[in-house]
């Protein structure tokens, strides 16, 4: 079974940058897509960007493109979230996740297997 921690959160000024980085290990297949998602307080998870492990391809939530790039290293077996010009409705807590099918809509429940999470705040 795949195991993903994140790490790299912090507090930034908006208008600032932060990388957060998802350490994979464990068993899982190449075909899978690793996402991030992140959850505001009282509010649901919500997609912020994807990518297949085998071939690279990408996918990002609308509220975040233009300012976001995911990334992965097969060789070092992470997963790099890179956020520039944050703002205060960035603020959340940043999951790493996989989705093993590779398929289907990006949404929490077709992801499976779940970090524990790392803060990110943006302070205006």
């Amino acid at each position: 079974q795949v195991q993903l921690v994140e790490s790299g959160g912090g507090l930034v000024q908006a208008g600032g940058s932060l990388r957060l980085s998802c350490a994979v290990s464990g068993r899982f297949f190449s075909r899978s897509l690793m996402g991030w998602f992140r959850q505001a307080p009282g509010k649901e998870h919500e997609f912020v960007a994807a990518i297949n492990w085998n071939d690279g391809s990408t996918y990002y939530g609308d509220s975040v493109k233009g300012r976001i790039t995911i990334s992965r290293d097969n060789a070092k077996n992470t997963v790099d979230l890179q956020m520039n010009s944050l703002v205060p409705e960035d603020t959340a807590v940043y999951y790493c996740a996989c989705n093993p099918t590779g398929r289907g809509p990006m949404i929490d429940k077709n992801f499976g297997s779940w970090g524990p999470g790392t803060q990110v705040t943006v302070s205006s």
